[in-house]
Parts: structure tokens; C-alpha cells; sequence
């Protein structure tokens, strides 16, 4: 257990250099359209700019091939979540594909839901967001359900702004789907959504989870912003009503890694589930079971509302490392049965791991140790 210092966060100023609108530039065959008045009666000019000498190159992944992916959320936009954003861009352990656990801009904190802050945000995000997919998940702070404002659909701001492919998966919201990167199957969950047994997303998730082939995808994960295992006092027991649902179905079809934010901080888990209890067994802690997923709350992107750093004591058994302070995850798939996910907090040099783990795939090994770096001390932890 860690706790760094609980020191203010601040959002950045509007005209803060990072907010500001790119230069102009015209792209390659990009067609320019004007129209000289708004009744459709003046005369149209079209354009298109010349071609440009590039690269033709096309990358695949093909099995056996490294893939890397980045993992945070709770990102916000003040000065520790640009600290959060650098760190990650200069870090030599880039990911290819970011998993970002939810709750984007912070603008429902602000008077009216000032919607300004959702396209600082954007422009914010795209120095990283322009080169690499980024994977979203809606927290809590994407409702924006807000009557007394008029704003009676929630989710109406990051909808409108950040789709997702959730119709390819057979969703029928964009709240809840699943997508493939390379080696990793994908599937995002909503906290916020009826999720209860025969819900749209229950159903869903009943028929999705199924159809992962673990040969073409070896690697099952799963994003949902409110944490299942988390011994932080804020938020504590909050993902209980999911983790009695659908615990039972991360075990059977061995999920690898589970990420999830809205607390701000960092927690690992041990491997373990609490699926064995009913009302005379008595069994109601969680317990080791190899066959569960490692689950990680990485909500300490550095957003405004600032760190969560009261702890439930004594540390629990099932969490392996906890810190409350602000940083990035990545998650590099080396193979279909290793990979490697490594932490990196703000205060440390880029290519710092404060907690790394040595990950090996549910359904493609189940061996009798796994092997931890945590802290920068190595130790092995054997299952009987």
C-alpha cells in the first residue's frame, strides 16, 4: 500500500496551449465546399487539394506478434491529467491501442454542463487520440442526465461526440459491445445501464461471450468503469450488484484482465472469485481461483476531483498492490499465453514500473505459479 500526497487538482485554463485549435492544414484529396449563401441560391465552389507522396505501407498483426495496449481513465483535463498524457507519450513502452475505462471530460462539474469543456477535452486528447484507437467506456460522469437543465437523455454529450462500432457486435447500444484489436477480444460493459438478469445488456452479453474464439483472439478482456474488486473507502462496494451477476461468467469463459476506473487511484488484484457462497455454506470471501481474472483500477488519469487515498485497512487478500496516485497502465500482449502489464505513476521517469505482473492467458495455460514483479521487488506466489 501506497498514498502519495493528496494535492490539489486544477483544471487547466481555456486558452492553455493544449486546448488551442490546430493549425489549419489541408489534406491530401480533401474536398473543400463553400456556398455563398444560406438559402442554397448562391453559387457553390468546390476544390480538392493534390495528392501527396506517402507511405503505402499496411502493418497486420499476425499470431506470435507483440501488441500493446494503454489502459487509463478518470482522465479529465487539468494539469496532472497533461502530466498523465506526456508521461504516456514519451514513455519507450507506447501502447497501439488505447483502453479507456470511462468518465472523459469532467464538464457535467461545471455550471449548466458547460459543453466547452467537452471540446477542450477533445482537442486536449487528440495529440494522442489522432494516432491510435482509442476503445471508450461511459462512466458515470458521461450521464449528463440533467431535467433541471433540460437534458432528459442521458448520455446525450458523449454519444453525440464518441461513437463506437457497437451495431457489428449485434448491441443495441452503444453503451455495451465488443471489439477485436489484434490478439485481444474486447468487451466493454456499461455501470450505468440496467444490467440486471434479462436486461438488454444481460442478454447481450449471454449471447456475446460465446462467440470468442480463443484461437483467433487468445486474450478476453473486459472494461467497465465501476471497479468489482476495490478496497478504496470511495466507491466501496459499488460494483457488488455487477459482481454478483456476471463473476460467475468471467470465471467459465476465463476473462484474462478486467480494467475499470472511477476510483482515483491504482489497485491490482490477486487472481480470485466469490462465486462459491450460498445462504448455508458460509463461504462469502473472495478466495484464489486461477481460473478468474486479474482485476485493475486504473482511474487516476488526474482529473479535478483529485485522488482517492482513504483505504480500507487492513490490505484485503485480494489485492496484490495498491497506490493512490495518478498514472497509466499498458498491457503488452507478447504472445497468445504471456503478457506483460507494467504501471507507470507520474511522479516516477518515464519508463518507471511502479507494479508490473507477468500475466499468463486463462485458456491457454494454467500453470501452477505466476510470476510478480511488484514494487521492484520479484517473488513468486504458488497455488496449491
Amino acid at each position: 500500500t501506497f498514498v502519495r500526497n493528496d494535492y490539489l487538482s486544477l483544471d487547466m485554463p481555456l486558452n492553455t496551449d493544449v486546448f488551442r485549435v490546430p493549425l489549419g492544414y489541408n489534406a491530401p484529396q480533401q474536398v473543400h465546399i463553400t456556398q455563398g449563401d444560406h438559402e442554397g441560391k448562391g453559387v457553390i465552389i468546390s476544390w480538392i487539394t493534390p495528392d501527396e507522396a506517402g507511405s503505402s505501407t499496411v502493418n497486420y498483426w499476425a499470431e506470435g506478434t507483440e501488441f500493446k495496449l494503454q489502459a487509463h481513465g478518470d482522465l479529465g483535463q487539468t494539469y496532472n491529467s497533461n502530466t498523465t498524457l506526456t508521461h504516456y507519450e514519451l514513455s519507450p513502452a507506447k501502447g497501439q491501442t488505447m483502453l479507456y475505462v470511462g468518465d472523459l471530460s469532467y464538464a457535467n462539474d461545471y455550471p449548466f454542463h458547460d459543453n466547452t469543456r467537452w471540446d477542450t477535452w477533445g482537442r486536449f486528447i487528440e495529440r494522442v487520440a489522432a494516432y491510435q484507437p482509442w476503445i471508450w467506456t461511459a462512466g458515470n460522469h458521461e450521464i449528463d442526465f440533467a431535467p433541471e437543465l433540460g437534458e432528459t437523455k442521458p448520455f446525450k454529450p458523449y454519444t453525440s461526440r464518441y461513437h463506437v462500432p457497437y451495431k457489428a457486435s449485434d448491441s443495441t447500444s452503444p453503451l455495451w459491445y465488443s471489439i477485436k484489436r489484434a490478439s485481444a477480444y474486447i468487451i466493454v460493459m456499461s455501470s450505468y445501464s440496467a444490467y440486471g438478469k434479462y436486461t438488454p445488456q444481460y442478454k447481450w452479453l449471454e449471447k456475446e461471450l460465446p462467440k470468442v474464439d480463443r484461437t483467433e483472439t487468445p486474450w478476453l478482456i473486459v472494461l467497465i468503469h465501476c471497479p468489482i474488486y476495490s478496497s478504496y473507502v470511495n466507491h466501496y462496494m459499488e460494483g457488488e450488484t455487477v459482481r454478483v451477476i456476471y463473476e460467475k461468467w468471467f470465471v467459465e469463459y476465463k476473462v484474462d484482465v478486467v480494467f475499470s476506473g472511477h476510483v482515483h487511484a491504482y489497485e491490482r488484484s490477486e487472481r480470485v472469485s466469490n462465486i462459491a457462497y450460498n445462504i448455508v455454506n458460509g463461504m462469502c470471501r473472495p478466495i484464489n481461483d486461477q481460473s478468474a481474472p486479474v482485476y485493475i483500477t486504473i482511474g487516476d488519469g488526474g482529473n479535478l476531483e483529485g485522488l482517492a487515498t482513504a483505504m480500507t485497512e487492513p490490505q484485503p487478500s485480494y489485492s496484490a498492490y495498491r497506490e493512490a496516485s495518478f498514472g497509466h497502465g499498458i498491457l503488452d500482449i507478447k504472445n497468445r499465453t504471456h503478457a506483460y502489464f507494467s504501471w507507470n505513476r507520474n511522479q516516477d521517469g518515464y519508463a518507471m514500473e511502479s507494479d508490473s505482473i507477468w500475466l499468463h492467458n486463462r485458456y491457454w495455460s494454467h500453470p501452477a505459479e505466476e510470476f510478480l514483479v511488484t514494487h521492484s521487488v520479484e517473488y513468486v506466489i504458488e497455488y496449491n
